[in-house]
């Protein structure tokens, strides 16, 4: 057992494998219904017993942080808060879920996830304290109220100068909402999501965001449709919390950057980072930013942090180098963890974009050969047909019927079709952390879901008939016979190691195609998928 240094820090001289630490980890993974006799409320409360347990409270007090709620856009503004203060010169703490592939990617010590003895050490410290005090009366915390605490433990120890805390779900009972007194507080863009724990109503979800409101306390939001707009202002009007509504970024004050997040949607959540970090910054004594309220102009570091933030799983485009040896264009994916109606136009919209400009830029590229090579790389490209896949899945909680028109029609507003879809189940399984977790086996998967999603695509797919070249430009992609079954738009997978091999298969054998994946529906299968394409 690691036990505490002279500075709150851990000492690192003896810890357990990290294998060891994921499978302990996974124990506090419950049930996966995230709804059903739990009482919230409760649950919520017994948080502060942790917090005695592990003897956070001061230090929590004492923690500079920016919390964020919000149904769209939580991850980004988070992303982009961290990485302006990070170029401002301030020693940063992230903490931001889901993780895509390692656990460790939730925690981000100046930009950089925490480093492995640094996460044993911290892990241990926290879980064994608490395998000692907790009881039957006061069990062990579940598996995303440890990693809260856990994330407070170590922004705490290492004494970084500003933490910023994304949200989990919801806000008013969330693991992150036991701090009393954070900085300053934002709202993102609010939609509908989770409606089975916050609420069928905007106004209903609005009102659990806004358990983030503390007293006094300052706030932001975007933009947000009037009845949850109402239901803030009420909320921040009872606790005296002055609420602002942070304009979307404008693109000339970038000097002719871009944002390094993707997707036009992404100045909503700049423009909301901008304006939270410019009141951190103001409170906390930084007076070189004071110049910042008239918004005409950014500080370069402002602009760097912008260019620079970066976060995988959202419109994130990654070539498959398995496939793609000599030029990166032959098989490429674009990841985005999409999974709410308005999160999907956005996706729609970036990937539409995204897949014009990778064609455009593989014309203009210049391969390191010779001008007679080039010449012919560039007169191969140019011939080159593109065929845009959609790879999806998405929770049962979720409406497909919601999702996937939002998905299709604004894809086709912007002239791109898919010539096929796949469904796939996920390849991790919900009650194991880590790599080394056990995956789901063809023999025992269930597809029932993944036949509903199949479903609902190919009825839009025969309510689309005649307004699109879907039917026809299908025809090209029928060898499936690795796919549990196969309709005229779509496939359905038991496996997404088949799906790949599938993709790659195809490359292979159709060498005049380029093949664009786009992976949505789930932050879940965006990270699957990069597990695989990435060893």
């Amino acid at each position: 057992m690691s036990e505490e240094g002279d500075n709150g820090s851990p000492k690192t001289s003896s810890m357990t494998s990290y294998e060891e630490a994921l499978d302990a980890l996974s124990s506090l993974i419950t049930k996966r219904t995230r709804v059903g006799d739990v009482n919230l409320e409760e649950r919520f409360n017994v948080l502060f017993e942790y917090i005695k347990m592990l003897d956070l409270d001061e230090a929590i007090s004492n923690m500079k942080i920016i919390h964020v709620a919000g149904t769209k856009g939580k991850g980004s503004t988070c992303t982009f808060t961290e990485s302006i203060l990070r170029n401002c010169g301030l020693h940063t703490g992230l903490f931001t879920s889901p993780h895509l592939i390692d656990i460790r990617e939730r925690f981000r010590i100046d930009g950089v996830e925490i480093c492995e003895e640094k996460f044993l050490a911290y892990f241990w410290w926290c879980y064994g304290r608490l395998k000692e005090q907790t009881d039957d009366n006061v069990p062990m915390p579940t598996f995303f109220h440890f990693l809260a605490l856990l994330a407070f433990k170590i922004f705490s120890a290492e004494q970084v100068d500003v933490s910023v805390i994304e949200v989990g779900l919801g806000g008013k009972y969330d693991a992150t909402n036991v701090v009393k007194a954070p900085s300053v507080c934002g709202i993102t863009s609010l939609g509908y999501d989770h409606m089975e724990i916050l609420g069928n109503t905007l106004g209903e979800i609005a009102g659990e965001k806004a358990g983030i409101f503390k007293h006094r306390v300052p706030a932001f939001t975007v933009p947000q449709p009037d009845e949850a707009m109402y239901v803030l202002r009420e909320k921040a009007y009872q606790l005296n919390v002055p609420l602002h509504v942070a304009t979307p970024l404008e693109t000339k004050l970038l000097n002719g950057l871009r944002l390094g997040l993707e997707g036009d949607h992404q100045n909503i959540n700049a423009g909301l980072a901008v304006a939270l970090c410019y009141i951190w910054l103001r409170m906390n004594g930084h007076s070189e930013y004071a110049h910042l309220k008239q918004m005409c102009t950014l500080p370069e570091q402002f602009i760097k942090g912008l260019a620079t933030a970066s976060l995988q799983g959202r419109a994130h485009i990654v070539p498959d180098q398995f496939i793609n040896k000599e030029i990166s264009s032959e098989l490429v994916f674009f990841l985005d963890g999409a999974h709410s109606p308005e999160s999907m136009q956005a996706c729609a919209r970036w990937f539409s974009h995204a897949i014009k400009d990778q064609d455009q830029t593989l014309i203009n590229q210049k391969p390191d050969n010779s001008k007679i090579e080039m010449k012919t790389h560039l007169d191969e490209t140019a011939q080159k047909k593109s065929a845009q896949i959609l790879l999806f899945n998405c929770m049962s909680v979720r409406d497909p019927q919601l999702l996937l028109p939002h998905l299709l029609k604004t894809c086709a507003d912007h002239g791109v079709y898919f010539k096929k879809a796949f469904f796939v189940p996920g390849l991790s399984v919900y009650h194991k952390v880590g790599s080394h977790a056990p995956t789901t086996t063809d023999s025992n998967v269930d597809l029932t879901w993944q036949f509903t999603l199949q479903r609902v695509w190919e009825n839009l797919m025969i309510g689309n008939k005649g307004k699109s070249t879907i039917g026809a430009a299908s025809e090209e992609l029928n060898d499936l016979e690795m796919s549990a079954r196969n309709w005229e738009h779509s496939a359905v997978f038991s496996s997404l190691p088949l799906v790949i091999k599938w993709l790659r298969d195809s490359v292979q054998q159709n060498q005049s195609t380029r093949f664009q994946v786009l992976v949505t529906g789930s932050l879940h299968l965006v990270g699957d998928v990069l597990k695989l394409i990435k060893k």
